[in-house]
């Protein structure tokens, strides 16, 4: 199994974040992962994606030429990497920022309302973590609860107060019916 992802948005979006979380998901289920991050020069507000790949062996190359999963949190994201994506791959859309059509007829997509849900929960950052639960629940490519250790160790790196709202946010996207 070899599983390549592309997160991809403006900069402060946090996609980088969810490439992150994803990678260390992985690694801890005992998985070997390579995480490629890629920002513009103004990081905030530019452009920023990552590639992420998932295997149960070694992995060769972190490089997603044809990815199986995309994540598209704006227009310029679902324009540049739709493409990219295999055939019956996932196009993951936040719904709330992407307001174009994909020219892609063979494949999945998976609208995610991520601010609308995010701002519900009084957390509107935790976008990219309402996302990445879907993505999760989706595509079941890490266990849920391993995830939402990942993220709560991660938050509780930064400043344990952040640690709630945003396992609130992965689980609301974990439950998002779409």
């Amino acid at each position: 199994m070899l599983i390549k992802s592309i997160f991809s948005g403006f900069g402060g979006q946090g996609v980088l974040f969810m490439g992150y979380c994803l990678a260390n998901s992985a690694m801890d289920q005992g998985l070997h992962t390579t995480y490629l991050p890629s920002y513009g020069a103004e990081v905030r507000g530019g452009t920023a994606n990552c590639t992420v790949a998932v295997s149960d062996q070694e992995i060769a190359s972190p490089v997603a030429s044809e990815p199986d999963f995309v994540v598209a949190m704006n227009n310029p994201s679902l324009l540049r990497f739709q493409n990219h994506l295999i055939t019956d791959g996932t196009l993951f859309l936040n719904q709330d920022l992407v307001d174009i059509e994909p020219t892609r007829d063979d494949v999945k997509i998976v609208r995610v309302p991520a601010v609308t849900i995010a701002t519900q929960l009084g957390n509107q950052r935790g976008m990219n973590l309402v996302m990445f639960g879907a993505m999760i629940k989706h595509t079941g490519l890490v266990e849920y609860e391993v995830a939402e250790r990942v993220v709560s160790r991660l938050f509780r790196e930064k400043n344990e107060k952040l640690v709630e709202p945003n396992i609130e946010a992965l689980r609301a996207g974990r439950n998002y019916d779409d």
